[in-house]
């Protein structure tokens, strides 16, 4: 088993201090939920904002050179088209 102390400290030299990162994502998806849109897009949109936002603060908060946020961010987006491309097959 991994020790969860070991962990955290790994995970900060990538994704920043927790606190950090935390306010970032918070102040992100704020600002997405105070938009006229965000009523109108839908559960896996909003999902993709949210992951999208928390790997935009790893990136501000933490080390910006690591792939994996930018790998992350494109796969969240990836799941955005394919239920875009999904709806537009199964038509009104």
């Amino acid at each position: 088993m991994t020790d969860p102390w070991s962990l955290i400290a790994a995970r900060q030299e990538t994704h920043g201090d927790f606190r950090s990162t935390a306010w970032v994502i918070q102040a992100l998806r704020d600002l997405y939920r105070h938009e006229l849109g965000w009523k109108d897009k839908t559960t896996v949109q909003r999902e993709v904002l949210d992951a999208i936002a928390v790997k935009i603060a790893r990136i501000l908060c933490g080390d910006a050179d690591c792939e994996d946020h930018f790998i992350d961010i494109q796969g969240y987006a990836e799941l955005a088209l394919i239920e875009i491309r999904e709806t537009k097959k199964a038509g009104p």
